[in-house]
């Protein structure tokens, strides 16, 4: 990516991000936190993706 690009990229990320609505922003703010603090999201970000499998595995035994 030449620098011209990304000068483009980072300019349409601020512009998309001043159009949108202060209530949107607060909104998908609290969507991304509730998403992140789901329990398959600390094992995998902690533990690593080997323990993740393990458990979907034993999981799938259990059925």
């Amino acid at each position: 990516m030449s620098t011209n690009d990304y000068v483009k990229y980072v300019t349409q990320q601020i512009v998309k991000y001043m159009d949108t609505p202060k209530e949107a922003r607060k909104q998908q703010r609290e969507e991304r936190k509730h998403v992140e603090t789901s329990s398959t999201f600390y094992s995998n970000r902690w533990l690593g993706v080997l323990p993740f499998s393990l458990k979907l595995i034993m999981n799938k035994r259990k059925k």
